[in-house]
């Protein structure tokens, strides 16, 4: 099903889920999904995708919601699952376009969720529910919130009882049995579930291909015990600026070793101050010192908790890495450690910090030689332990690339699920009488957010600024004697490409000679002749240097 041809669904019969996956299938990212039923639309997670290297320009990718633009008002209310970005990052961009739509969601997923919307101006009204709540949302959805395991605490899975029948959404879970909040994924729920009966299983397929159980928190205890026993300088701790489990096992062990604590990045600073306040990170008094008080805490007492595990360059891991940000430096009696996981596209910038820590003597522990990182996603083992237990009629993998939604896919077969739906954004499932059929795609592709813009960067200025950004651009002004049918001169720059004195001696005569040769042929309108210098041009640097830069030509007619 992956790339299928765009498919006009077919008008929704009455009692019938329609289910349409915005985002989230075929990226691990952008997470939301649509569900219908007799007119009205249920919403499930609005997240964002980051940028990678081949999106020059743009700061957020947002689902796919211009395919329910026009249905807006048919929207009684967005269901988060827990507070990760790629699960809430896009909900600011959804209120902009229907500020009434309500929301629902636990009581930490809201508070990370209120800070956005002030950020952004907007108040919308919401519904703070919890593990075990079953609620109506609008005439045709009956809601329960199951409590599930992740590495954000507050997470929670979604049963819906609807006319057209039962669906079973797991959001991003794992089966961590001593989780560091005691708080477990509810398999008894789970079991209910499967007795009552399951049509459409919608599970996390982040980590499908893994087999086995994914390891579990207080694994890493050891691996930390040590870094806090064995440094005499500074320890820096990068982290997601939501993982609060992750930074409580750090305050825990900056408190054990008399070391204090201090936040480094905006959103860390935010997102740690949320979770304390609503009694979701427990912090001694005395561990934790303002960011502005760091020059004067000694390094063997000073524990840094920051962004930037990702490699990105603004964060402050990377400005300690370049030996520029404003107060951290590190030397060859610190040790850092990247406490997350590598999310793929990555790859190249998180190395380059890596490098640049080492190359100024720090000890660097990262999950490539320590266990200092878990994931929060089911693995294989777990999956098949769900699909046993839960036994759904139909199933539908989410929430994962390609190659993840195909794993999943085939565990689902293998434990005797008959429909297994392995599809990716914009694919139209509708489920009636226990049995989900795909009957047509819809356009769900990427949003892209440049700045304040939303939406106005089009696939083929994207393409422009990835010429712009590997191959430079060339400038040609020429000036034209139009009752002359001269062409008085031609000057040529260049930006980002080859830029030896006489690269251009070359194509100067040709760019003379052709726009002589128009002009003599009576071709006077500008754009033509602009025309006629960029295929000359064109044509040169194609063949003569096997590139492939923007040029832009301007014609100033006399």
């Amino acid at each position: 099903m992956f790339d299928s041809p765009l498919q006009d669904p077919p008008r929704l019969a009455p009692d019938t889920v329609r289910v349409i996956p915005l985002g989230g299938l075929g990226d691990v990212g952008r997470n939301m999904t649509a569900f219908e039923v007799n007119g009205e639309i249920l919403l499930i997670d609005a997240g964002v995708l980051f940028p990678e290297e081949d999106h020059p320009g743009v700061d957020l990718i947002l689902p796919g919601f211009d395919a329910i633009a026009d249905r807006m008002d048919d929207v009684v209310g967005l269901v988060l699952t827990h507070a990760h970005e790629d699960h809430i990052g896009a909900v600011p961009y959804l209120l902009k376009t229907c500020p009434d739509i309500p929301i629902y969601a636990s009581r930490l997923t809201l508070g990370f969720l209120d800070s956005k919307m002030a950020e952004h101006q907007l108040r919308p009204t919401v519904t703070q529910v919890r593990e075990g709540d079953r609620i109506r949302i609008g005439d045709e959805f009956d809601v329960e919130f199951v409590a599930v395991n992740h590495s954000i605490p507050d997470a929670v899975a979604v049963f819906l009882r609807t006319a057209g029948g039962t669906i079973l959404h797991t959001g991003d879970f794992k089966m961590d049995q001593l989780p560091l909040d005691d708080r477990l994924t509810d398999l008894r729920a789970f079991a209910r579930f499967g007795e009552e009966g399951v049509d459409l299983f919608m599970s996390d397929s982040t980590n499908a291909e893994v087999p086995g159980f994914t390891t579990g928190e207080k694994q890493i205890e050891p691996a930390l015990t040590r870094v806090f026993d064995q440094t005499r300088g500074k320890i820096v701790v990068a982290c997601f600026a939501s993982h609060v489990d992750r930074v409580q096992q750090v305050v825990d062990q900056a408190a054990a070793h008399g070391r204090v604590v201090v936040y480094m990045g905006r959103s860390m600073v935010r997102n740690m101050g949320i979770a304390r306040d609503l009694g979701y990170l427990r912090v001694p008094g005395s561990t934790l010192a303002d960011p502005s008080d760091v020059d004067s805490i000694p390094d063997d007492r000073l524990v840094v908790v920051c962004t930037g595990s990702q490699g990105e360059p603004l964060a402050a891991l990377a400005r300690m890495a370049k030996n520029s940000h404003p107060s951290v430096t590190v030397g060859p009696s610190d040790t850092v450690v990247l406490a997350s996981s590598l999310i793929p596209g990555n790859e190249n910038a998180v190395n380059r910090v890596i490098n640049g820590l080492v190359s100024q003597g720090a000890n660097v522990v990262h999950r490539g030689n320590a266990l200092v990182h878990v994931s929060g996603h089911a693995c294989a083992g777990e999956l098949l332990y769900c699909y046993n237990l839960i036994k759904p009629r139909n199933a539908m993998p989410v929430h994962g690339e390609p190659r993840h939604l195909l794993a999943n896919g085939h565990l689902a077969t293998a434990t005797g699920v008959s429909t297994v739906l392995t599809v990716d954004d914009g694919t139209v499932i509708d489920l009636k009488d226990h049995q989900a059929t795909v009957v047509g795609k819809v356009d769900a592709s990427y949003i892209l957010v440049d700045g304040g813009s939303m939406g106005t960067v089009s696939q083929e200025s994207l393409a422009d600024r990835r010429i712009l950004g590997s191959e430079g651009f060339i400038t040609v002004i020429a000036v034209i004697g139009v009752e002359q049918a001269e062409v008085t001169s031609v000057e040529i720059q260049a930006r980002g490409f080859l830029d030896h004195e006489g690269v251009f001696h070359d194509v100067e005569p040709q760019i003379h000679a052709n726009l002589a040769a128009a002009l003599t042929e009576g071709v006077t309108d500008a754009y033509l002749l602009q025309q006629v210098i960029r295929r000359t041009v064109g044509r040169w640097v194609g063949t003569t240097l096997r590139s492939r830069p923007m040029i832009l030509p301007v014609v100033i007619q006399t």
